[in-house]
């Protein structure tokens, strides 16, 4: 594993199934390889449809591992090709990477050198540095709309839900008293930083381990983000 200064980040794209299949037609033609893909749902009322400026329930997210620099490059296409920020369109941000292994550094060098000059010289338009987390909550199944009801509560937009199985070593949680429910949903909230203890601390009071939702929340730093401010 590779744990020192890492050139790459993670890029993460959620939008609507029509405009991700655009987006993947983008990373094919930029030789940009997406590593993953979720099928997922917006938040569940009828008021918390509007998720991350989406006006559909169904999401996809797009998942890829690449050089920063070229991430800057691919943030900009997207905004132009998916008109991210807009209604019905979505938001991409990037993560800081702080390890990989052997394999995806070797991949991922391949792509810089094959890439990366469609980045030189160009100037970031657009993107949002550090100013905004990933917050991911992960609950028993059912309980999602808990969870947007507390982070609505201290100034969260929306979320994206995904359904995720636990595969947690039960003996373990056990001992802490904790009863695993192999269901699970993954609620992700974009949110800016000033809020996001609010946030955490509110899905946590309602939804925390002492509640039947038995939630973890965690937090990452963005990077960049583009399609979240004008979709507020």
């Amino acid at each position: 594993m590779m744990e020192k200064h890492n050139p790459f980040c993670t890029l993460v794209l959620i939008t609507t199934p029509k405009l991700a299949k655009r987006a993947v037609g983008m990373f094919q033609k930029n030789a940009v390889q997406v590593q993953f893909e979720w099928n997922a749902v917006g938040t569940a009322s009828s008021e918390m449809i509007d998720v991350l400026g989406l006006g559909t329930p169904d999401k996809n997210i797009l998942l890829s591992i690449l050089p920063s620099e070229f991430a800057d490059e691919i943030l900009k296409k997207l905004k132009k090709i998916l008109r991210l920020g807009t209604i019905d369109s979505g938001i991409a941000f990037t993560l800081t990477l702080s390890g990989a292994s052997k394999f995806v550094v070797r991949m991922m060098e391949r792509q810089e050198q094959n890439t990366c000059k469609q980045a030189e010289g160009k100037d970031r338009v657009g993107m949002s540095d550090t100013k905004y987390s990933l917050i991911a909550a992960v609950i028993n199944q059912g309980y999602s709309e808990n969870v947007m009801e507390a982070a609505r509560t201290a100034g969260a937009g929306g979320g994206t839900v995904v359904p995720s199985r636990c595969i947690g070593d039960e003996q373990a949680m056990g001992f802490l008293g904790v009863r695993l429910q192999d269901e699970k949903d993954m609620v992700f909230i974009v949110a800016e930083n000033e809020n996001k203890l609010k946030i955490m601390q509110a899905i946590g009071e309602k939804c925390g381990m002492h509640s039947e939702a038995k939630g973890i929340v965690v937090s990452l730093p963005i990077d960049h983000v583009i399609g979240f401010e004008n979709a507020e």
